[in-house]
């Protein structure tokens, strides 16, 4: 990972990493000190958490800015003492700052009065248009940023549960970000401008290609 790729942050105990992980490991309620090791507690803990949060909330639920705090706690709750709490540091990934955490509990109650009460509880009948909704909430949610860590995979998990409500089988992410970082984060942006095409055609080609993994299975 390069420099500008890394949360700049400052104060408080969200800003501390573990000693000996050479800033590289957020400090945390098991003392894991290797990234590896963390990132593949933090995939488990996810996995474990969509089984759970998927029991949770029905296909009519709409999301609440509470109901957001509650999935990454439900996550992250076992690693990270501030799980599920707004973060209070600022931070920027490459260069681009996100919301100041000073704004963020406003802008979280403008989430839940637009995005949210407009795209929840999803149910779309068309691809297309499921995958315009996840888009609009999953760039918000990362471009506000609410949380110390785990913004985009917890806008991941809101996203599976949108499409769960409009009755597709559980989102496969694979190689989303992976394939092409920039033109993700590009997506992000756009959003900035509220310019949702390139992250709905993001949604359509993970929609479809989740349609064909689960069509190989049955």
């Amino acid at each position: 990972m390069s420099r500008t790729d890394r949360y700049n942050t400052s104060g408080l105990v969200e800003g501390l990493y573990e000693p000996e992980s050479c800033k590289r490991v957020l400090k945390n309620l098991l003392g894991i000190k290797r990234k590896r090791e963390m990132d593949r507690l933090e995939a488990r803990e996810q996995l474990r958490a969509l089984e759970e949060l998927s029991r949770s909330y029905s296909g009519e639920h709409r999301f609440t800015a509470k109901d957001i705090c509650a999935i990454h706690k439900v996550w992250l709750g076992k690693i990270y003492v501030w799980a599920g709490e707004y973060r209070q540091v600022n931070v920027s990934k490459g260069g681009f700052p996100f919301a100041m955490a000073i704004h963020i509990p406003k802008l979280m109650k403008g989430f839940e009065s637009g995005p949210l009460k407009d795209y929840t509880p999803c149910n779309h009948r068309t691809d297309a248009e499921v995958a315009a909704a996840i888009a609009v909430v999953h760039t918000e949610l990362v471009l506000i940023h609410p949380f110390r860590e785990g913004n985009g995979r917890t806008a991941r998990l809101l996203s599976v549960l949108m499409a769960l409500q409009a009755g597709l089988p559980p989102l496969d992410f694979t190689g989303m970000e992976s394939r092409n970082r920039r033109r993700y984060f590009q997506a992000i942006q756009n959003g900035m401008d509220n310019d949702y095409e390139k992250m709905a055609e993001k949604f359509i080609s993970v929609i479809r290609r989740t349609r064909k993994l689960y069509e190989k299975k049955s």
